[in-house]
This record gives structure tokens, sequence and C-alpha cells, in this order.
């Protein structure tokens, strides 16, 4: 886990601090940091991180900026773009190529950008007088020795991905959080924070670019940031850490093995067959360099990129999917690695190694199923993560399309759905719910949800694979609000005082109406993408490994906006624009059934299902005296129920029980964790959340 911290106070520091070059000479510091610069607004990097994924460029005392992660501008670059953000304008410090974290400091004055999907956040709190920011929420709650914050929690569960019940708080009282595409500007002590990205209005559809240049703008923006990577220098396991292969050792099979070498020298790639995936691992091979190993590093030197396919044996499937992988792993400039896995890496397995994250997250209960894969990876490896969210389109946009006249672009979207349900009367339904939500207020929306916990929480819940068709899926995402797929097993008390921080939003003259309702929709769903996607990175973390989304990329994520309404809402159309982005890089010959997204999720369903009969007994002593119990937010009795239904086949919301069984897990890891992320003469006495447990929660 890597982050950094750094605090801004109103009072001068002692002068010796100015020219402070290490952690110690702090009286307070985080443990094992490395100083990037000291004086009175001091700022840290914590955890493993590469020489090459931290760079500090200054063009006068105190005029710095520092840059974490992977970035594709020059040292000249970046200290123009410094330059040009000593006025305040520092959007386009976030423009370049790659996935990276910018800090600026003018002065006292600081300015830390988070990213426009919310995987690379920014968190502050109040403390001494100042204020103390960090890109983890874990760290600044051992700070100010917060409590654990059980509204949060609830809210979290009742409604992911509605940002008006989650407002900028974290499951840690007094530790906030700065929204997707804003920045934190720290001026001795004082804070503010702003958006950096242009707001559209309700009325008026912002200009969009014709298909074709829109197209040209993601091909040029993903090509660039696959580019980045491979332009990065290459990194290989450290000496003493693996290495050669154990050879035969009994009990040990090939996975067992690949595990102990750790991940190979080089990049890497995800290749599910799936389209996203395949991008990346064409674009990384196609693109001019040597896209695997490093000269002397292991076989094929530098030229293959290794591509890895991970076939679950104990689920049905896809065998068109797996068919699709090993036609696109016989380019030359490929190395395949196919993970052939069993019940260990079922769903739900192994949930005993789940690590502490920085927050709860769903995709905690695959910890074990996600590192089985990505150990046969390589150093730096690609994953498609993103892909549907930020070029799909989110049903809520056929109402953005009725605001702007556009009623024969829904056309195609509602005769594909009614051909997939085989209704003659699914187009009627979703125009007259697409047309109720365009004639409906922002503020009435955020109402009718707070009404729909309160009446029916299980009926906003769908998706496919999920218990719902695509229909009712569609139906109740055509919404401004509406409960996620956790929220029909939470407590009346817990739903009412969830319903209560949305009718209290609503009622404020502090919430923002504007904006039309599905580009809102989509940016409140990838930003609950980018979340859950920052809690994969941590519990599916691998050592000497680093994950790259391109497609959760600032200039990606831009790119895809910029593609007209009209274009994303048609069937196919993520596939014929990967397809396109492909076609313009030079690669050509696509399997055939490129772009069929069926097979994934009806597989994951199977093993989810599979997962949780065989980890039924362990479950049901998860949940014998739940911490979620005690803080009122389920009964253990309905959980255990809805576990042992949904392994016998029910057809419920898999996505919400992942949900309970992740947050209670990691309830469970946070309290039971030792020590303090700071030391020092003046580190706090006791750790976040252990020295101010709520009642209801037994230590």
């Amino acid at each position: 886990m890597r982050w950094l911290v750094g605090w801004s106070s109103s009072a001068a520091a002692p002068s010796f601090l100015d020219g402070a070059q290490s952690a110690d000479d702090y009286d307070l510091h985080p443990v094992g940091a490395q100083l990037v610069w000291g004086g009175p607004d001091p700022l840290w990097a914590v955890g493993d991180w590469r020489p090459d994924e931290i760079r500090v460029v200054d063009v006068a005392p105190l005029i710095r900026l520092a840059v974490f992660g992977t970035c594709g501008a020059s040292d000249d670059q970046l200290r123009v773009g410094l330059l040009s953000a000593r006025g305040g304008a520092v959007r386009h410090l976030t423009a370049w190529s790659g996935g990276y974290t910018a800090v600026a400091q003018v002065g006292r004055r600081t300015t830390v950008l988070g990213d426009l999907a919310g995987a690379r956040p920014v968190f502050h709190a109040a403390w001494d007088g100042g204020t103390a920011y960090a890109t983890a929420a874990l760290p600044l709650a051992d700070l100010i020795e917060a409590e654990l914050d059980v509204s949060h929690l609830a809210a979290q569960l009742a409604c992911p991905d509605v940002p008006e019940a989650l407002g900028d708080g974290t499951p840690y009282s007094g530790v906030h959080r700065a929204p997707p595409g804003h920045a934190l500007i720290l001026r001795e002590g004082a804070k503010e924070i702003t958006g950096y990205e242009p707001r559209a209005s309700l009325a008026v559809a912002a200009p969009s670019l014709d298909a074709e240049p829109a197209v040209a703008g993601v091909r040029e923006a993903l090509v660039e940031s696959v580019r980045a990577r491979l332009a990065a220098p290459r990194h290989a396991p450290e000496p003493g850490y693996g290495g050669l292969d154990p050879g035969p050792v009994p009990g040990m099979g090939p996975a067992d093995r690949r595990a102990a070498r750790g991940p190979a020298p080089g990049i890497g790639a995800d290749l599910s067959g799936g389209i996203a995936s395949g991008t990346l691992a064409l674009l990384a091979a196609g693109l001019p360099g040597a896209p695997g190993t490093p000269p002397g590093l292991g076989p094929g030197q530098g030229e293959r990129l290794v591509a890895v396919t991970f076939n679950d044996l104990t689920a049905r499937a896809d065998e068109a999917e797996l068919e699709r992988a090993r036609t696109i792993a016989a380019n030359p400039r490929l190395h395949h690695v196919v993970v052939a896995a069993g019940e260990a890496a079922l769903p739900y397995a192994d949930l005993e190694s789940m690590p502490l994250t920085d927050e709860p997250g769903p995709s905690l209960v695959a910890a074990a199923r996600h590192r089985r894969r990505l150990t046969a990876g390589s150093a730096d490896h690609l994953v498609g993560v993103g892909a549907r969210e930020v070029l799909d389109a989110h049903p809520a946009r056929l109402a953005d399309l009725l605001l702007d006249r556009r009623r024969r672009s829904l056309f195609r979207p509602v005769t594909a759905l009614a051909r997939a349900e085989g209704s003659v009367l699914a187009p009627l339904t979703v125009y007259r719910a697409a047309r109720r939500l365009a004639r409906t207020t922002y503020w009435e929306g955020i109402n009718e949800g707070a009404e729909a916990l309160l009446d029916d929480p299980a009926g906003g819940l769908g998706g496919p694979g999920r218990g719902r068709g695509a229909l009712d899926a569609s139906l109740a995402a055509l919404s401004w609000c509406r409960p996620g797929p956790a929220a029909r097993w939470l407590t009346g008390e817990a739903l009412a005082e969830v319903a209560v921080r949305l009718r209290g939003y609503a009622g404020t003259a502090n919430g923002d109406g504007s904006g039309r309702p599905g580009e809102r929709r989509a940016a409140a769903a990838l930003a609950q993408l980018g979340a859950d996607y920052r809690v994969f990175e941590q519990a599916a973390e691998v050592r000497f490994q680093r994950l790259h989304a391109p497609f959760l990329d600032n200039q990606v994520v831009r790119a895809c906006r910029a593609l007209p309404e009209t274009l994303r809402v048609q069937p196919g159309a993520r596939a014929a624009v990967l397809g396109a982005v492909l076609d313009g890089a030079g690669i050509r010959g696509l399997p055939p059934g490129w772009g069929a997204t069926t097979g994934p999720a009806a597989a994951a369903a199977s093993a989810e299902r599979i997962g949780l009969r065989r980890a039924s007994t362990e479950l049901a002593d998860l949940f014998h005296r739940p911490l979620l119990a005690d803080a009122g937010l389920v009964e253990g009795r309905v959980v255990r129920k809805a576990l042992r239904a949904a392994a016998d086949g029910e057809p419920l919301p898999l996505g919400g029980l992942a949900e309970l069984v992740s947050t209670e897990l990691w309830l469970q890891r946070l309290l039971m964790r030792r020590g303090s992320c700071w030391t020092g003469d003046a580190a706090p006495r006791q750790r976040a959340v252990a020295g101010g447990v709520p009642p209801r929660l037994p230590l």
C-alpha cells in the first residue's frame, strides 16, 4: 500500500524545519516515510514507491511540483505546467497521460489534485489548527484518533452509487474525501475544495464533437496512456524474492510455484477474451518498442508481452471467451499464460488472509481469486477495468436525449432491449421511464429515492446475473436515486437514517442541482467503480507488482466523455469504438465474436454461487454475532438466511451479499489491528477507532 500525506498549518514552523532533510526532523511523522519536501507544509511518501514513481521539479524556492505514479510528461513539461499553475489554473496539471497524483506548492499554498474517476482520491481532516491531507483515509484517522462513522457505513451499503447519501464522508468520523474532479487547496491551514472540470447545464446540452473526431480522440488518448507505461523504466522482483523456479516440490503445484517466483519482469496484461483487456494487450504488443521483459531478465528478452487468461475450472467457463483469448494470443508478440483455477480460487475462499484495506469494498471477498491471477502477470500489469463505465451509456442518458429532443436516437437501444427480453411492450415502458426521469427535477428525484428506501428497498435492485433481467435493470437505473443491492437486508433504523441524510441534502441550499440526469448518474457510477478499484488494488496487491488501468486515466476519461450521446446509446458502441481504436493503431484481424459481453457475467455469477456454497459454514460463523448487527445495521439471522438462499440458487442480488460480507470482514480486521501509522514524540497515543468505538461495537 502506497500513500502520500502532508499538512498545512496556520502557524509558521520552527526555522530548522525549513531545511528538514528527513522525516526524523519532525516531532511527528509517518512510519516508514520518506520526506519529499520539508518546511512548514511538509509532504511525505509512504510505502514501497519506486524511484521513478516520485518526480519533483521546482522553478524557484517554495515553487515546486511533485508527481506520484506514472506520468507521460517530461520534466520540462512539468516545469511549464508548474509555471502556469502559479496563478491558480491547475486543470492542465491533470491532462498528461498516465495515472498519477500531482501536488503543487507555491509559497504557503498547497494544491493536491484528485483524478476524475476517483481511483486516486484525496482525503483531508482538520488537525492542530490546520488541515492534514493524504491519499489514504486510515492514516488521517490515526492522526486525529477518529471514531467509526456508522452512519456512513449504512449509506455505503444502502446507496453505494448515490453521492448525495455518501456526501464527502468516509468510514472514519472527521475524515473527508474530495469529490472526483476536484482539487484540495490549502493556504496556511485553511482549506478550499474546487472543481477543475467545466460543468454542463441541465437546460442546455454541452457542445459535443462529431462521432469521427471523438473516436479519434479516444484512440489518441488510449494509445498515449499505454505508451506512457511502455516508456517507463522496466522493473523486476528484487533479488532474494522468488527468482528461479523452485522446481518439483512435493505438494507444490504449478500455481504455487508461479506464486513463489513472484510477478515476471517487465510488462504484461490481462487477456480475458473481452474487448477491454484484449484492446490493451494488442495495443501494448503492437506499439513500437519492446513490450515485455527487459533484455537479460527472462525468456524472449523483451520480444513478447505476458498475456494472462484466467480459466475458472469450477464454474461453467465461456468457451467462446477462451477461444477469443487464444486467437488474440496468437500474436507473435504475446506470450500466453493460462491460469487454471480450482476451488481454492473461488469467491469467498481464503477469507482469513484478507488484508486490511483503507475502506470496505465488494472486491474483498474475491481478493484471493484475483491475487492468483495477478501473480501470473508481470511487474507492471495492464487491466481493462473501467472500459464499460467510461464508454458505455448509462441508461439514464436516454433522458438526456429526450431533453435534447433526440427521440429518434432512442429507437435502436430500446429495440435491442425488446429483442433481448422478447417483449413488444419494452420500448414503450423504457420510453415512459426515460420521459418521467427527464421531467423529474433533481430535488424531487432525491426525495423519491429517500421514500424508496423506506417503502421498497428491494425495488431498485437488478442487473444481469443479479436476479433480474436487462429490462428491469434499465428501468431501475432510470432514476435520480435508487437503493443499492444490499439495502433489502438493512434494518429499518439504518434505512431511515440514510433517508434522513438524503432529505437533509435535498433540503439544503448547498446541494448542487445542476447537471443532466444521465451525466450525473454516469459520473456517480464511475466514482463508485473508482472507489471499488482502489480497494481491489489494495486487497489483491502482489509484492513488487503495479496494476495499471488506462481506462481510468484522466486523459482517457475526458476523451470518452466527448463521445456524442447518440453514439454511446447504440448497441455495440463500446466494441465499435475500441475496434476503431485498434484499426487506427494498425491492428486488424479481430477474432470472430469480438464485442460479445454476455459470457463473463454469467460465469462470474456461477462462480460466486459455488463459492457461497463452499464457504457456507465460515459465513454462518462470520454472521453468528456480526459487528454490523452490534452497530444496528443488519440482523445476523436475516443475513445468514439470505446467504443460504443464494447458495441454493435463489435469484438474490449477489453483489449486495458481497458488500455485506466485505464490510463485516473489514470491520473485524480494523478492530483487531495494532499499532498506528504515526511515530515520533507527538504521535497520537491511540490508533483510529480503537479508542472511540461506538457503544454497540465491542473491541
